[in-house]
């Protein structure tokens, strides 16, 4: 089941469900709005010129309140809000099709699992010819949140539980290498 903005606001009230900060105009008819936040990575070259999965990625971050991404460029970028999300509820991330239409294209893994708490790093992507000039604070997508059917009876406690900023992949740390 999909939860209303009435639901929202009440788990708001509750504080079981916690976004902060977050203003009453962020919360829509069925999601809320995220915002950008001002920390941005990108993938530092490697000697080899060659990522693999096995190995832990360095990359090159900084804070800013404007960042210019440039035509095929890919970086990463955080939400201005932190999340705590029960064990019974999941959310999925969509970008703003308003951003989509630029040929800006916003991305997580498109889900956060119940029981994650951090900000949101988003993977943005320009596919238009033209640099985009993000602002730190505007409106880069929503969260639409979902009931389970059931307290998950192992919440997210994986290697992203309490990030903050712009966080890289941490995949070598995966145990089925």
């Amino acid at each position: 089941m999909i939860l209303s903005d009435k639901t929202i606001s009440r788990m708001f009230e509750e504080k079981t469900l916690v976004i902060e900060p977050v203003t009453k105009e962020q919360i829509q008819p069925a999601s809320v709005d995220i915002r950008l936040g001002n920390t941005f990575s990108v993938v530092d070259d490697t000697p080899s010129g060659i990522i693999t999965l096995g190995s832990q990625i360095n990359y090159k971050t900084i804070t800013t309140d404007t960042y210019l991404i440039l035509p095929g460029q890919f970086v990463l970028a955080t939400t201005m809000e932190y999340f705590e999300l029960p064990d019974d509820l999941t959310a999925f991330v969509e970008g703003r099709s308003s951003l989509g239409r630029m040929g800006l294209f916003i991305q997580n893994a498109g889900w956060v699992d119940p029981g994650f708490k951090g900000e949101i790093t988003l993977e943005l992507y320009n596919a238009n010819r033209c640099a985009i000039e993000l602002k730190s604070g505007r409106r880069v997508g929503q969260l639409v949140f979902a009931q389970m059917d059931d307290h998950a009876m192992n919440p997210y406690n994986g290697k992203y539980q309490g990030q903050t900023g712009a966080t890289g992949s941490r995949v070598f740390m995966d145990t089925d290498k």
